[in-house]
């Protein structure tokens, strides 16, 4: 599933072939995805496209009229082509642009998501979300307060999307490992200094990240849409079993919310 940086290099992939550009036509093939595609996304047709912006791992294409919010779902993507490529198989919907192109949606497992905001309101899947995990509002103090009396496990509370957005299973993995915290640990026993810690290593993960998978944006017009988990060199997720990056113990892999976690028992601690 695409995590935060592979969002957000979608993002930037997509904004300078739409920002500026009026949409032509938006054709719909299949409006059943994870939740049926609204009627109201026809509204884009004659809209310019003013700013996409991203917030969790939706992606809002912004326009006078509403915002179009995408998600990316399990196996979902973006691409941008010529309009005389024929739609393949799994190409649900596309938004057609002035400039001839059309940004095209492919989800072959249909778990992403196409609706619909007005302007001056707030869609319900965007309510209830906490802050960005790069953003002045994600700090120390903030993580504290959340973290006071929270006997969920470190690793689940960090993915939970009241708490902070965008730190799935892979970075969650990775941030624990470069703060030297066990996955395990109860949240609310961690000391001030260890979540200060914390904070600081989520936004370095996610950031470097990103910048990585900017690398791949001169083919993003020719890519198949889906930047994919980046070349960055993952300390632990995936990689159970092999010697710890920092004192060559084996990794250990157990199972916190029905998901890997890897994670070094001499260098992580509760």
């Amino acid at each position: 599933m695409p995590e935060l940086p592979e969002v957000e290099v979608s993002r930037m992939g997509i904004t300078p072939h739409v920002v500026g550009q009026t949409v032509t036509r938006v054709t719909v093939r299949n409006p059943s995805l994870r939740w049926p595609i609204p009627a109201e996304l026809k509204l884009l047709e004659g809209q310019m496209i003013r700013g996409v912006e991203r917030r969790a791992k939706y992606l809002l294409l912004e326009t006078d009229a509403g915002f179009a919010i995408i998600h990316l779902g399990m196996s979902g993507s973006l691409r941008i082509l010529p309009t005389e490529i024929p739609p393949a198989k799994h190409d649900h919907v596309d938004v057609l642009l002035a400039s001839g192109e059309v940004l095209r949606y492919n989800d072959p497992r249909r778990f992403g998501a196409w609706l619909w905001q007005a302007r001056d309101t707030e869609h319900p899947v965007l309510s209830k979300l906490g802050p960005e995990p790069l953003s002045e509002v994600f700090h120390a103090d903030y993580l504290i307060d959340k973290a006071k009396g929270k006997r969920t496990v470190v690793k689940q509370f960090i993915m939970d999307n009241q708490v902070v957005v965008g730190v799935g299973n892979i970075y969650a993995n990775e941030s624990l490992f470069a703060a030297g915290i066990h996955p395990q640990a109860p949240a609310g026993s961690l000391s001030p200094a260890r979540l200060t810690r914390l904070v600081a290593d989520i936004k370095q993960v996610l950031a470097q990240a990103i910048t990585q998978g900017g690398t791949t944006l001169k083919d993003f017009k020719q890519s198949d849409g889906k930047p994919g988990y980046f070349a960055q060199e993952l300390q632990v997720y995936g990689k159970a079993g092999k010697p710890c990056p920092r004192c060559g113990t084996e990794l250990n892999e157990v199972k916190i919310g029905q998901r890997a976690t890897v994670y070094c028992s001499e260098c992580q601690h509760f």
